[in-house]
């Protein structure tokens, strides 16, 4: 395999790149092993994919934002190294596959010449920040996020305390009271706030979706800008050392947050905030850097067709800056290819300042359009079939990738998608202007597809009828934003077979366009009408006594429906292995004196840290004692072994949590490395004491 060492001009870039390589060739030689070499690749954004032998790969774009330039760079590595396709995530990420492993390293290498990263993108770190796609633009802003944003994805990106944590860890900004974001479903979220002049936050804590959705509580009414950073650190660092390491459905923060309370969350993330050495974190506003768009205004087009007025209304929002425009662009089931991405990048330069986003319903904004060049924007996209009508509206359906891709799915996501898609624009167009509805489509309980949200949302199943197994639909009503922080989750209010799907819609929004009141919305009228008002009216599309062959087949396929699950990468796995353990803990170490020498203090503490963690969790790995997070490994190994007092002096908790009342000083950060050394040799003559 090639070096990239001439290729990338960052030195930490590329030293990210040659271990990957490294890992890879490691790997296929049989050096490591699969669940050690899972851990470490999905850090880096490579993701085993459904199908044997390649990959999926994501890639990290804070807030979504994306350039021509980038567009452009994504669509060639595409090309060359995937399936010529880009596939939008519900986290503004852009997802390539079919990769082989063994070219990623080459891939990434293509990809940071734009600027563009695979870091983090999965596994147990600090996932996207993602962001309303109107920040910067939105009339309602009280200041834009995006250099607030942007600044949380650097100072986590490549931080020591978030590299192995429990689990994944998601933060958002909206950029009004409006939650474009759904701060409400993170484990933070943030909403600018003016008080007395002062730029600040609302901070939301602790929410998530999954098969046990948890709204966030307001932790803040108003945390001033320059206290974000060391507040979330804080509370990071707090997540790190207390949460669940074994049980992965009970690892994300919203369970370590019910199961201490609230208030005592607090009360340990304050007393780690005192301990940090940025009590404040101050973030430089900067202006937008914007340039002019290509388009000439001597080539001025007049429009006035009903398909291009229906666009106008679906597609537009009137931003702050006077005369411009931010304009929609649906994408069906998040999936756009190489050659119409290269086209709309042309657009892109043509008409924006660019300055664009991927949405978090799988779509794209283009913003900074002249208002008089609509027409001809709308000619160009109209041109390029990038025109459809309905920018988040019901006919833009958000899918995960489900049995297409995913290890996971159960069902079809992306088919039913295309499906329902089909039937709105032909049988309901006229409510797509008419309502604001949207519909989300998870393949399994994980809700990537976010389908807990929705005002109708649909989760893939599966049902049995005499010895067959049928792909199944959960239907789910109700749900969606609030605003201010706050949203609500969709009822489960039945099961059908999948091919009944349609069935089940077409008589919801029938019901909903006949039966709601004036200006009721679709909340209203769901309460109204009430959950059990839905199941006695869908119970017998439920029935599978009647099941056709038909129905044993999934949308978009022709085999008959299999069910098959694989393992789960979403947040890799837990490592028990002793010497798998002590491996790990003398890699930090070396991590750790790298980081001293470079006078990176801080960050060789918290890998001294890490190592001692992991040294400790080897040697108690075949006790009984408990060790499903840091804080329990370091309460359990004094009382396990009391003779590491007597030989050492002073106990392992008092010597591992030293750092908590020291600054990161240079002094204490050499005296913290070098005394990790004997802690790690002392463990692994204990371990190997036990074996034998």
């Amino acid at each position: 395999m090639q070096s990239f060492r001439t290729e990338i001009e960052n030195p930490i870039v590329e030293k990210d790149i040659l271990e990957l390589e490294k890992k890879i060739n490691a790997f296929n030689n049989q050096e490591i092993d699969e669940e050690k070499f899972r851990s470490l690749r999905l850090a880096r954004g490579v993701y085993g994919q459904r199908q044997q032998g390649v990959q999926m790969i994501r890639i990290k774009l804070p807030l979504g934002r994306f350039t021509a330039k980038q567009l452009l760079r994504m669509a060639a590595v595409s090309d060359e190294y995937a399936s010529s396709n880009l596939h939008i995530t519900t986290r503004q990420d852009i997802q390539l596959h079919y990769v082989s492993l063994d070219r990623t390293p080459e891939l990434w290498s293509e990809l940071e010449k734009d600027q563009i990263t695979l870091r983090e993108a999965c596994g147990n770190t600090v996932r996207n920040v993602t962001a309303s796609v109107y920040a910067g633009v939105d009339p309602d802003e009280a200041f834009d996020v995006t250099p607030y944003a942007y600044a949380f994805y650097e100072y986590f990106l490549r931080n020591p305390i978030c590299q192995d944590m429990g689990r994944k860890f998601k933060a958002a900004f909206s950029s009004a009271a409006s939650d474009q974001a759904l701060t409400f479903i993170h484990d933070l979220g943030f909403i600018p706030v003016i008080k007395k002049g002062k730029r600040g936050f609302r901070v939301m804590l602790g929410g998530g979706i999954g098969s046990q959705p948890v709204e966030a509580n307001e932790v803040f009414s108003f945390l001033e800008a320059d206290r974000m950073i060391p507040f979330s650190e804080a509370v990071i660092r707090v997540f790190d050392r207390h949460g669940e390491r074994n049980k992965r459905n009970k690892a994300r923060l919203k369970f370590l947050v019910k199961e201490i309370g609230l208030t005592t969350f607090l009360e340990w993330v304050a007393e780690e905030e005192s301990s940090l050495l940025h009590k404040t974190y101050p973030i430089a506003v900067y202006d937008r850097d914007l340039k002019e768009p290509l388009y000439s205004e001597g080539e001025t087009i007049k429009l006035n067709t009903k398909e291009f007025n229906l666009w106008k209304k679906t597609n537009l929002f009137k931003q702050k800056q006077a005369g411009y425009f931010s304009v929609g662009i649906p994408i069906e089931v998040g999936d756009i290819s190489s050659s119409k991405a290269r086209e709309l990048a042309k657009v892109m330069l043509e008409f924006t300042r660019d300055d664009n986003r991927f949405s978090l319903g799988q779509s794209i904004l283009l913003r900074d359009v002249k208002e008089g060049h609509l027409p001809a924007l709308y000619t160009r996209l109209k041109e390029i079939n990038l025109h459809r009508s309905g920018f988040h509206k019901l006919n833009d359906i958000v899918a995960c990738p489900g049995t297409d891709t995913c290890n996971l799915g159960i069902a079809s996501s992306m088919g039913l998608a295309k499906v329902l898609q089909q039937m709105i624009e032909t049988e309901f167009h006229t409510l797509i202007e008419k309502y604001d509805l949207n519909i989300k489509i998870s393949g399994c309980m994980n809700a990537c597809g976010q389908h807990t949200l929705a005002h109708i949302g649909f989760q893939g199943m599966t049902v049995k009828a005499n010895e067959n197994i049928a792909p199944a639909t959960q239907i789910l009503l109700g749900g969606g934003v609030l605003g201010n922080g706050t949203g609500r989750f969709a009822d489960k209010v039945l099961k059908v077979p999948a091919k009944r799907t349609p069935e089940v819609l077409r008589w919801i929004l029938n019901d909903y366009d006949t039966e709601r009141k004036s200006e009721e919305d679709f909340f209203a009228y769901y309460d109204r009408r009430t959950k059990d008002y839905f199941y006695q009216n869908l119970k017998h599309y439920s029935d599978v006594t009647n099941l056709k062959d038909s129905d044993l087949i999934d949308w978009g396929v022709k085999e008959k429906y299999k069910k098959e699950i694989g393992i789960g990468e979403c947040a890799g796995v837990t490592i028990d292995l002793v010497q798998t353990l002590l491996f790990d803990a003398k890699e930090s170490f070396d991590w750790a004196t790298e980081a001293y020498n470079n006078e990176q203090y801080s960050d060789a503490i918290y890998h001294a840290y890490n190592a001692r963690i992991r040294g400790a969790k080897a040697v108690l790995t075949r006790t009984d004692a408990k060790i499903n997070s840091h804080a329990s490994i370091i309460a359990a190994f004094d009382p396990e072994f009391p003779e590491y007092e007597s030989e050492n002096k002073i106990a392992f908790k008092d010597t591992v949590l030293e750092f908590k009342k020291e600054g990161p000083s240079k002094s204490f950060a050499s005296k913290y490395v070098e005394q990790t050394q004997p802690i790690l040799l002392w463990i692994e003559n204990r371990c190997h004491a036990n074996i034998e």
